[in-house]
């Protein structure tokens, strides 16, 4: 009897738990969201400009994170950097979801031929690692914008699709779509009524995943040198940047570490466990 009582004691607190987790990761995304987008207007500072007689100067009234080793505003480059890093991962992510959960649906739907041969491309493109398919696109055009957000499209979509197709099968097959179909509502009910409610919990938490990973590859192509270029303001570059200083000036690698562990940390709290309470 105490067992049955506790149910829903412990659902409450389950769901509390839920709540206070995404609340925190609002927050959290809430607050580098603000500073990517008004940080480079605010700062005010060209993160190209070089004040050689600055070199690795410590922060101050006048440029709270200092300046790097040729003299840059470190506040300055952090800004445009989280602009950059979060704009293209979010783009990246949101144009891998279209196509992606466009064809889970399609498979779903349609069954057959077309599904086996989605889930073959799938499979396909799953095989190649994701990090190792945006390193090709890298390789191709060097430092470009574009190279990178092919490349990590490319190797995302796959995920909305896997998710999509199993999601929609069991949409597909309940009671309440087979009582639309025998009632003559069209594909255009269905799926507005039926589908894309019951798909958007999931794949809003698939966002924030891929969002995520697109964030750390950015940073990791960054780090070894194969992402954006030299002056470019990105996260990676920035640690790879100040790594030789960090006895120096300590801040100048701490400041981007700690901004891209927030932008992870935000988006894994938004996403989750995977529930879709």
């Amino acid at each position: 009897m105490s067992a049955v009582l506790d149910i829903p004691v412990l659902a409450e607190r389950a769901q509390r738990q839920r709540s206070w987790r995404r609340n925190a990761g609002f927050g959290v995304m809430l607050t580098v969201a603000a500073f990517a987008i008004a940080g480079p207007a605010l700062v005010g500072i060209d993160p190209a400009v070089q004040t050689l007689s600055d070199t690795l100067a410590p922060p101050g009234p006048g440029d709270w994170l200092g300046k790097d080793v040729l003299g840059r505003s470190a506040l300055a480059r952090l800004a445009y950097a989280a602009q950059l890093s979060l704009g293209l991962a979010l783009l990246s992510a949101v144009t891998a979801a279209v196509p992606g959960v466009l064809l889970g649906i399609a498979a779903s739907w349609c069954g057959g031929r077309l599904d086996r041969a989605l889930a073959l491309l799938a499979d396909a493109v799953l095989s190649v690692p994701g990090l190792l398919l945006v390193l090709l696109f890298a390789a191709i055009a060097p430092g470009r914008h574009w190279a990178l957000y092919v490349g990590l499209s490319l190797s995302l979509w796959v995920e909305y699709f896997r998710v999509s197709r199993a999601a929609a099968r069991s949409v597909l097959h309940s009671d309440a779509v087979q009582a639309s179909g025998l009632l003559g509502f069209g594909p255009a009910h269905i799926l507005a009524r039926h589908l894309l409610p019951a798909l958007m919990p999931v794949l809003a938490t698939l966002l924030a995943f891929s969002a995520a990973q697109a964030v750390l590859a950015l940073a990791a192509l960054g780090f070894i040198g194969v992402g954006l270029q030299p002056p470019a303001p990105e996260l990676g570059l920035m640690m790879i940047e100040s790594l030789p200083y960090y006895d120096e000036a300590p801040w100048l690698i701490a400041a981007p570490v700690v901004l891209l562990m927030l932008l992870v940390l935000g988006m894994t709290l938004l996403a989750g466990d995977g529930d879709t309470a």
